[in-house]
């Protein structure tokens, strides 16, 4: 899954694609790389990042949307969004996934309480797409101080299933859901680790694993490395490690690196 930040504020490649051509070029790039879907984000999810709100994110991602899609229509195309509003917009200009950040979220502060859009899953179970849950807590601004677990895989796991369980009641199929731990959201670095050596405990539960690790501040904790964009070699070492676990899914922004990466552990596991 290669990834396309339409945002100004991203953490590590923000406002690189502040045009629709602009998208349009990284998009082909791309899928010239081999990425097998591209994910489209107008809205930041890095800590500290402000909401831009509905109108706001509509603004930045459907031009780019519909011009993507017009000159790749045989390409998939996710959005990364957990606004239903948004994600009803971008299924209706095309898109084929939702990647739902707040999918799987909970706040600290109200126990069974969450940042969830209650329109997301019935608009889920009529679209029939796929559907990224990803685990978080609270919110861009919130999460880094909910980042308290006793045992970060098994309650990873278990508001995951949670999530899952909230989705099929709203008429979500299971082969529509995929698990997204979210790596960064509301963990240290060691919780991050700690799910990586213990993925096999997630794609265990029966749906299928999408990590994004890509440049993420885990991997500049262990490298020392402040600069997102050199952190290629770090992402690489856990991309090798998560297809030899069990992910099915990649979420990167270096394309064309990481298929080597992952077509040559592939090549090695089999």
């Amino acid at each position: 899954m290669g990834v396309l930040n339409l945002t100004p504020d991203s953490f590590s490649d923000g406002g690189r694609l502040a045009t629709v051509e602009a998208a349009l070029r990284q998009a082909a790039r791309l899928l010239g790389q081999g990425a097998t879907l591209l994910d489209l984000g107008a809205q930041s999810t890095r800590p500290g990042a402000r909401d831009v709100g509905v109108a706001g994110e509509l603004e930045r991602l459907l031009p780019s949307l519909r011009a993507i899609r017009a000159a790749h229509p045989e390409a998939l195309l996710s959005v990364d969004t957990f606004h239903a509003a948004v994600a009803e917009a971008a299924l209706a200009a095309g898109a084929d996934w939702i990647n739902d950040v707040r999918g799987a979220n909970v706040t600290a502060s109200a126990p069974g309480g969450s940042l969830r859009d209650s329109a997301m899953l019935p608009l889920i179970a009529q679209s029939g797409r796929p559907y990224v849950l990803t685990h978080s807590r609270g919110d861009s601004r919130s999460m880094d101080g909910l980042a308290i677990y006793s045992d970060v895989v098994a309650e990873v796991a278990e508001e995951l299933e949670a999530a899952t369980e909230r989705a099929l009641d709203a008429g979500v199929r299971p082969e529509q859901i995929l698990w997204d731990p979210g790596l960064g959201f509301a963990k240290t670095p060691p919780h991050n680790l700690e799910l990586l050596r213990r993925l096999p405990e997630l794609t265990a539960r029966g749906f299928p694993v999408l990590l994004g690790p890509s440049r993420k501040r885990f991997i500049g904790a262990v490298l020392h490395e402040p600069r997102p964009r050199a952190r290629l070699w770090g992402t690489a070492a856990v991309c090798a490690l998560a297809v030899s676990r069990g992910a099915a899914v990649l979420r990167v922004h270096d394309v064309g690196p990481m298929v080597q990466v992952t077509r040559m552990a592939e090549a090695m596991g089999s």
